[in-house]
């Protein structure tokens, strides 16, 4: 018995001294949640980034976004990866959070986008140092003595056949007032130029074409003098559609080129660098650009590429001033794309004394026959020529500056304008066209001359701005119409400033 009471007495020192051996587990070291970057930032073309997370375990990640997706990646021990992918943003600029939770610990990432300006295609090239925009600054804005000196009834040229009274020096000098700086002077020379081979130009005529350049001479005026109407839908003597099928006919027109334009500069030989010529108007076969010169692999190009050398050789015959005058040389229809297709400058005996001669008057819709009445992105779509009106308007400009400008070969455009309208909202979409219009020539180095024949009203081909001889405002509507051109183009809005300044569409 007492040997039994002894190993009994014992038992629980052995039990005891076991659970001394075996001590309750530890739990490890706990790992604080921590991410390399909390902020990510991304620009509009979007992107993909990773971050880094340390963790005591896989976090997990809250936050849901249709541009901005994750994907989160063990990289072994307590090391973790996330991947972060943003899509590309065609909009305003937009951010996103994200939650990174381990256990009871939770972090925040932001996720951040940089927008697209809207506004964007808006900005213009800065002009270059080069001839090109030198020549455009003194040429500034300018406008048209239209349905004058180009008027003819019956293939007879008359000053007044279309209606307006004969122009004066009066209206020169209100013009110059007005802040244009260039006149262009269209002359149509049909019924006033003799038989071959001396092709004379009848000297009244003539003298009168004189007696309006020496008007703009005294005000102080540049101004242009070309051959207008005489090439019109080929039905005149400026004959492209035959020329380029008749090799003797295309002689013939040279030949008479070279007689008329050599009369025309010989009387002007002592006027100085104020007077500029310009070869033709809108030379084309009756179909506006979309004829024969679609398909007939290039003839009626290169007959009016001649055309225009021709005209180049013969003013630099005549002596005086015009061994260095300024000579404008226009492409097929003055169309700006056939200029980029078809054009070819021609050959000088002088350096930086040409410049290309387009016109426009885009949309036509619009701005010639009035089918539609607004324009512009607060126009009602409805009642505006589909597209991005400006935009559309802004990539011709951009063409002339790209293959032309930008090389230093001067453009100007020699007709542009926008019929007037007669409702208080259509006057003023007609005059927000004709600022953002103005404020593309000075940035783009390409000085316009706004179309005015004189024609009163409202509609399709009415572009009466100043009358002719008494050279006061047609109208309070026509006012306001120049003097959004001329405001616009010597401000220094930018065409941001414009564009904002877009009417509301009220009725």
């Amino acid at each position: 018995m007492k040997f039994l009471n002894r190993i009994l007495a014992a038992l629980p020192l052995v039990f005891l001294s076991a659970c001394e051996e075996k001590p309750a587990p530890v739990p490890a070291e706990k790992i604080p949640l921590e991410l390399t970057d909390e902020k990510l930032e991304f620009s509009a073309a979007g992107g993909k980034e990773t971050i880094g997370i340390k963790a005591s375990a896989k976090p997990s990640v809250v936050g849901l976004y249709d541009w901005c997706s994750w994907e989160n990646r063990a990289e072994g021990g307590n090391s973790y990866s996330l991947d972060i992918t943003v899509k590309e943003n065609a909009g305003a600029a937009r951010s996103a959070e994200f939650s990174i939770i381990c256990g009871d610990e939770k972090k925040k990432l932001t996720i951040s986008q940089e927008g697209v300006d809207p506004l964007a295609f808006l900005e213009t090239p800065g002009l270059p140092d080069n001839v090109a925009t030198k020549l455009a600054s003194e040429l500034g804005i300018g406008w048209n003595l239209g349905n004058q000196m180009d008027a003819q009834v019956n293939g007879v040229a008359s000053e007044t056949a279309w209606g307006n009274q004969k122009t004066t020096q009066t209206c020169f000098d209100k013009l110059k007032a007005l802040g244009f700086s260039t006149v262009r002077i269209p002359v149509t020379w049909l019924g006033h130029i003799g038989e071959a081979p001396e092709y004379k130009i009848d000297e009244a005529w003539l003298d009168r074409v004189a007696e309006i350049v020496g008007y703009a001479e005294k005000a102080g005026l540049k101004a242009i003098v070309n051959i207008h109407h005489d090439g019109a839908d080929s039905k005149y003597w400026l004959d492209i559609a035959g020329a380029a099928v008749n090799s003797e006919l295309q002689s013939q027109i040279l030949a008479e080129i070279t007689a008329v334009w050599g009369q025309i500069a010989a009387k002007f030989a002592d006027k100085g660098d104020f007077l500029i010529f310009e070869a033709f108007n809108e030379i084309h076969d009756g179909n506006w650009g979309w004829g024969a010169n679609r398909n007939d692999g290039g003839a009626q190009y290169r007959c009016l590429n001649e055309w225009n050398a021709a005209f180049v050789k013969a003013v630099r015959a005549a002596g005086g001033y015009n061994t260095e005058r300024l000579l404008g040389v226009p492409a097929y229809c003055t169309n700006i794309d056939l200029a980029i297709e078809s054009f070819v400058l021609p050959e000088d005996s002088v350096k930086d004394r040409l410049m290309l001669s387009v016109h426009c008057y885009d949309p036509g819709d619009y701005c010639l026959n009035a089918k539609k009445s607004q324009w512009g992105h607060t126009a009602d779509a409805s009642k505006k020529v589909a597209g991005d009106n400006e935009a559309d308007l802004k990539a011709s400009f951009d063409k002339l500056y790209e293959h032309y400008v930008s090389k230093g070969i001067p453009v100007y455009i020699g007709e542009f304008g926008c019929v007037n309208r007669s409702s208080a909202v259509e006057q003023a979409f007609q005059q927000y066209y004709l600022s953002f219009y103005a404020k593309l020539s000075a940035l783009y180095g390409v000085p316009s001359m706004l179309w005015d024949n004189g024609a009163g009203g409202s509609g399709n081909e009415s572009f009466g701005y100043i009358n002719h001889s008494s050279g006061e405002f047609i109208s309070d509507g026509s006012e306001s119409a120049i003097k959004s051109i001329i405001d616009s183009y010597k401000s220094d809005a930018t065409l941001k400033d414009i564009y904002t300044k877009a009417p509301e569409n009220k009725q």
